[in-house]
């Protein structure tokens, strides 16, 4: 009778180490898409650190609390839509109000991934803790007022050509806010994107018949 071969005993793996400077950065990836998909209340500090592949000890040498790490989570996003809008070709049209439809096509566009993938952080955020947290709400309306900013230089230039009585740049800016986050919750409560979709359509037709535009059909 031969004697059974050993067991062979594994051997424990290290846990990987974020590189030096990672950690912080990862944890705001990960908050931004859990936030996104359960909501920033929903989300606890270790679901954060085991997504980030970080300890909890990193986590608090980068942010003194969760708030703490929601209100960069909110500036970060701010600082990354504003370059991705700031570089996109609609900002180089000769015609400042094609500028602005082409930049109701690319909010189109970026409605064909899943909901949670287009959903605005600043507005998810904001709803949850406009209250419970002025610093996070703070940063949310920094946020969205840089959305105006998409926008509102193009409305300038048209309206200058094209005065409208009763209309501001700014107001109508503003309402390129309404469409996208009121869109997005319609989305979210329906759980189809369409109603997104809509808001923009309805939009532009206002727009185009503000400014004398055909109306597509």
């Amino acid at each position: 009778m031969t004697a059974a071969s050993p067991v062979p005993v594994p051997v424990p793996v290290p846990p990987v180490r974020v590189p030096r400077g990672e950690a912080r950065a990862r944890l705001i990836e990960a908050a931004r898409s859990l936030v996104r998909h359960k909501g920033f209340a929903a989300t606890s500090v270790d679901e954060l650190c085991a997504a980030a592949g970080v300890t909890k000890g990193a986590f608090f040498h980068h942010f003194a609390s969760k708030e703490a790490l929601g209100v960069a989570l909110v500036e970060d996003w701010t600082q990354m839509t504003g370059a991705m809008f700031a570089a996109h070709p609609y900002n180089t049209l000769p015609d400042p109000l094609d500028r602005v439809l082409a930049y109701l096509d690319l909010r189109r566009e970026i409605l064909g991934q899943p909901l949670a993938e287009f959903s605005c952080v600043a507005g998810t955020t904001v709803q949850e803790a406009y209250e419970s947290s002025p610093p996070m709400r703070e940063a949310a309306e920094r946020s969205i007022r840089s959305g105006f900013a998409h926008v509102l230089p193009h409305l300038q230039e048209a309206l200058a050509a094209q005065p409208v009585p009763g209309v501001t740049a700014e107001s109508l800016a503003q309402q390129f806010q309404v469409a996208t986050q009121g869109g997005i919750i319609l989305a979210k409560a329906l759980n189809d994107p369409a109603p997104a979709r809509a808001a923009f359509d309805h939009l532009e037709r206002y727009l185009r018949l503000l400014f004398g535009r055909p109306v597509k059909r």
